[in-house]
Formats: C-alpha cells, structure tokens, sequence
C-alpha cells in the first residue's frame, strides 16, 4: 500500500490512524499547494481531486478519511479504533458522521471562503459570505459536544476512536487559522491536550 498524501487535516487523520494503528505505509507527496491533486495523473486515481488517496496492493485506490480508516482497521482490527462490537463500531460512526457534518465540514469550509480564499477561489465553488456563518456553526457544534462529552476521556466515553482523531486533527488545523478551540469550554480543553499528548499526534504531524 502507498498512501498519497499532503497538507491538511484529512491526510493528518489517516496519518494519525496508521500510527495509532502501528502501520508503516509509504508516504507519497502531492502537492496541494501547486494544484497537483487538481490534475492528472493524481485525478485517475481520486477523481473527487482531495488528499489524501490510498492506493492500495491490488491496484485499485481509495479515498475519503472513513473509508481508508475502515479498511485499515478491517485488515489490521487491533487496536480496534472503530470498534470491536457491532454496538461499538456503530457508536463510533455515529460520532464520525456527527462531527464530520456538524463540526469538521463547517470549519473547513468557513476557512475555504475566507483565509484560504486565495488558495481555493479556482479550484471550488466559494461562498465567500457564508464563511463567518460557518465558523459560527462549528463553534456552536462544539458547545453542544462540549457538553455532551462531559465527564467522558474520550468522544465514545473510554474508548479512544477514528472520531477522536479526526476533530483533533482538524482542531488542531483550526487553530492555526484563527478558529481555536474556546478556552472557556469546559471539556473540549483537556480533550485536546490528552490527545496532543499520544504519540500518533506528534508522528503525524506534517
């Protein structure tokens, strides 16, 4: 396997998953800055045009954070990041496509349409005036987390999961570009330093 990959926060998510995961993949550079992802020959293999994309031994190629993640732990179940239980794998994607929706989305698009307007204003569709609206929404979407997670370690209580990963990675994203995480929350915090803390933040971090 090779996983294709460059900046942001989707290919940190499955960097961060490979090393939680123990997995030495072959990292090959795409560079999204100079639009190498917007053209061939990295389009034959993603056509959606986003990082990251993993190619897999057989030839064929996979994209999007939850279906590299999903496969990777099907091949390679322990440490079980989705879950080991039917019950415990729907849980975790309960919480993925939660905070995906609600939370990841609107941060990246509400940086998209404003600081990194320059950078995709050719390459997507922007909407320049929704961009504060959006950054509100991911703001409010992790009030409302806040205090759903309240006394847990962990999004899924003492489970550590894909979904943990993946608002860290595009948390720590966010920080950089003017949406840091409230201070004045009460969970989200702590959160935050415990899963800085894990070594897969610091090997994945690009």
């Amino acid at each position: 396997m090779k996983l294709h990959n460059g900046l942001g926060p989707n290919p940190r998510s499955v960097r961060m998953f490979l090393a939680e995961k123990g997995l030495e993949v072959p990292l090959v550079a795409v560079d999204l800055m100079a639009g190498e992802n917007r053209r061939e020959p990295y389009l034959a293999m993603n056509p959606a045009g986003q990082l990251p994309c993993l190619e897999l031994d057989d030839g064929g190629f996979l994209s999007e954070i939850t279906a590299i993640c999903e496969y990777l732990e099907e091949r390679k179940p322990a440490p079980a990041l989705i879950g080991a239980t039917p019950e415990e794998r729907a849980e975790t994607r309960m919480w993925v496509r939660r905070i995906d929706l609600n939370i990841l989305e609107n941060l990246a698009n509400g940086f998209r349409y404003s600081e990194g307007l320059r950078l995709f204003k050719d390459r997507i569709r922007v909407i320049p005036q929704a961009a504060d609206d959006l950054k509100a929404i991911a703001r409010e979407k992790l009030a409302w987390l806040d205090g759903l997670a309240s006394g847990n370690t962990w999004i899924a209580g003492e489970r550590f999961t894909l979904a943990d990963i993946m608002l860290f990675a595009f948390l720590d994203f966010g920080a950089s570009v003017g949406q840091a995480v409230d201070p004045k929350l009460s969970w989200l915090p702590g959160w935050f330093a415990r899963v800085a803390a894990r070594p897969s933040a610091r090997a994945s971090k690009g």
